[in-house]
Formats: structure tokens, C-alpha cells, sequence
């Protein structure tokens, strides 16, 4: 199996950080900041939050690197760290985390173009799922994660990742419907492939 040019570097990045290369940390950190600031965010909510959490999560990172024993297992392992510390914030926060129903349904993914405004209503509705179903969505459509990466990041089986995507998107689909109806048909479920 021939592996990408972005994932072999990404592998050399890690190893040479695992060195005490500063320079190929640096450069890990830009790859994922941006995505890793807007998982967070979508997880907690607030603005001060994340941004404490982020520097957190990267220094959990620096500390915690040397001891990855898997270059390839990096992304589950860093999301995995960053999920740790919004669930430790939202439990600060005594925010009560709805239970999902569990089953192995899956809906197909498709993608479809979508303009801008479209996307700003996208991400808007996101906030309006649970935690679980919005973590699910962004590793999933965002991250591009796999079943399994996932599984590993939230430490459940893969049929329960199977579940929340499913569930999810049942639930992103009836938001953007109600947001179709108020905003007059600007973006659909299908520009999701919900």
C-alpha cells in the first residue's frame, strides 16, 4: 500500500519531534491548529474556553509526544487528547450529556457543493446537536476520520460511531429543515449529503 507524500511527512515531522526537534513541532502545530481550534470550539462552545484549551492540548502534546509509540495513530491521538480536555470542561461546566440510542444504522455518505452561506448555516446548526453528535460529524466530515480513528478518539465501538454519524445526521437534517423554512429554502439537507 502506497502511503501519501502528506502522510510519510507528517510521519518524519513526528519522529523528528520525537528528537527534540523544535522546529518540525512548530510545523506539526500549524498543520493541525486551525482544525484542532475549530473541534474544540464546536465541543465547548466559548471563545476563552477554547483558546485555553488548545494551548493545553498543545502542551499535553509536546509533553506526552516522545512517547507515542505509532506515528501513523498521530491524528486519533492528538483528537484524543483534545477530547479528554473538553470533557474534563464540560464536566467543570456540569453540563449534562444526553445518552444516545444505540444501533448500527448508517446513512451514505455524498457531497455536494455547497456556496458559502450554506456552509455558515451548516456550521451554525452544528452547535445545535449534542456533544456527541457534533464531535461525531466533525471527525467525520471535517477530520475525514475513519470508523475506526474515531472509535479510538471517543473510546467506543465502531458501531457506536456507526450510531452517532447516523444520529447525527438525522438530527443536522431536521435543523437545516427548520432553518429552510425560515430562511426560505437557502440551504437543504442533500448540500450535505444528510
Amino acid at each position: 500500500m502506497i502511503e501519501s507524500a502528506e502522510r510519510l511527512y507528517e510521519r518524519v515531522l513526528i519522529l523528528r519531534c520525537q528528537t527534540g526537534d523544535e522546529a518540525a513541532f512548530a510545523d506539526l502545530v500549524e498543520r493541525y491548529h486551525a482544525r484542532l481550534h475549530y473541534y474544540l470550539g464546536k465541543m465547548l462552545g466559548d471563545v476563552h474556553q477554547t483558546e485555553d484549551a488548545l494551548q493545553d492540548v498543545w502542551l499535553d502534546v509536546f509533553r506526552a509526544l516522545p512517547r507515542l509509540k505509532d506515528a501513523a495513530a498521530f491524528a486519533a491521538w492528538l483528537y484524543r487528547i483534545a477530547r479528554d480536555r473538553a470533557y474534563r470542561l464540560l464536566r467543570c461546566r456540569h453540563r449534562a450529556t444526553e445518552r444516545l440510542e444505540e444501533s448500527a444504522l448508517e446513512a451514505p455518505d455524498t457531497e455536494e457543493a455547497f456556496s458559502p452561506e450554506d456552509a455558515a448555516t451548516i456550521h451554525a446548526a452544528l452547535d445545535g446537536l449534542t456533544p456527541e453528535h457534533r464531535e461525531a460529524l466533525i471527525l467525520r466530515l471535517i477530520e475525514d476520520m475513519s470508523y475506526e480513528q474515531i472509535a479510538a478518539v471517543t473510546a467506543v465501538p465502531v458501531g457506536t460511531v456507526r450510531s452517532r454519524l447516523h444520529h447525527a445526521k438525522r438530527a443536522l437534517r431536521r435543523l437545516l429543515e427548520r432553518t429552510d423554512e425560515h430562511a426560505g429554502e437557502r440551504v437543504g439537507p442533500g448540500a450535505v449529503g444528510l
